[in-house]
């Protein structure tokens, strides 16, 4: 995991949403803390569940996620959010975009003669 990279917060709040919904296709459903867990997995993706409930809020009331309350043996009841038909589409948008933008911009990033190339981090490798 990279901890001490500082994503753009432009740039973060502008992928979150995709990376959420993918989250939630791979684990099926989960609960906020799975959820944020799985977000720092590959990097600091989130800054804290202070931002990630009004996140999943605002996909709920878009009609992108579902949720289910399950009672929790160790402590409160916990509220499952799933993906709905529109959060799968959403994702498969989120991922046709990211496809498009990654094409497009790498080769301006990783080209020799544009300079760009001293700009992008190094980022160490995941441990």
């Amino acid at each position: 995991m990279i901890d001490h990279y500082e994503l753009s917060p432009q740039l973060r709040k502008g992928l979150l949403d995709g990376c959420v919904l993918a989250v939630l296709r791979t684990k099926g459903e989960a609960y906020g803390l799975e959820i944020s867990s799985a977000l720092r997995e590959n990097g600091p993706l989130i800054g804290g569940e202070g931002t990630l409930y009004p996140l999943l809020s605002r996909l709920r009331r878009d009609g992108l996620v579902e949720t289910r309350w399950e009672p929790s043996a160790s402590g409160p009841a916990r509220r499952y959010y799933f993906l709905t038909a529109a959060g799968t589409a959403a994702l498969d948008k989120f991922t046709a975009d990211w496809a498009f933008l990654k094409t497009a911009i790498d080769p301006l990033l990783n080209s020799p003669k544009d300079g760009f190339s001293t700009i992008v981090p190094q980022l160490p490798a995941p441990r």
